[in-house]
């Protein structure tokens, strides 16, 4: 049984391996090995993920089951829009999905930003499982990037749900 917790540094060379084996499993087929390797390298690095434990206005969370990270969640509130926590990323590892981790993720995040009334997301329109995930829990497309993350020049889909 896995249960939700704060991250902290001591986790940080674990959920780099958990999102680059998850990064693996879910993007080689639309971007390619090398990209998410290269991806993986910049956005998952343990000194990259290091300034989430400190961020005022975030969550940084896993889930544990004492033995394994089996998913990350982290989220901080957008500085230039009031009332609105956007989720950077939500991973559970391809061994554990489907026992239920990313919604608990998913509902810790969305019960930490009491001030939030929008949780706002990007998604590769690609990751079909991704986007299924999102709208059976009550996530609606409201627009596209073509730049996910603000500077990595991969298209997302942007989707919001109410929270308040």
């Amino acid at each position: 049984m896995f249960f939700v917790r704060t991250a902290s540094r001591q986790d940080l060379e674990a959920i780099s391996a958990l999102l680059s084996q998850t990064w693996h499993h879910t993007y080689d087929g639309i971007y390619g090995a090398e990209k998410v390797d290269e991806i993986s390298a910049s956005w998952h690095a343990p000194d990259t993920m290091e300034a989430r434990l400190e961020k005022l206005n975030a969550e940084f969370i896993v889930a544990d089951d004492g033995i394994r990270l089996g998913g990350v969640a982290y989220a901080a509130m957008d500085p230039s829009q009031a009332k609105v926590a956007v989720l950077h990323q939500l991973y559970v590892h391809p061994d554990c999905q489907g026992e239920g981790i990313g919604s608990d993720l998913l509902q810790e995040i969305a019960e930490a930003f009491h001030d939030a009334t929008t949780l706002r997301l990007e998604v590769e329109p690609a990751n079909e499982k991704a986007v299924a995930f999102y709208e059976a829990r009550g996530f609606s497309k409201t627009g596209h990037t073509e730049s996910c993350g603000g500077d990595s020049g991969i298209p997302a889909d942007i989707y919001e749900r109410r929270l308040r």
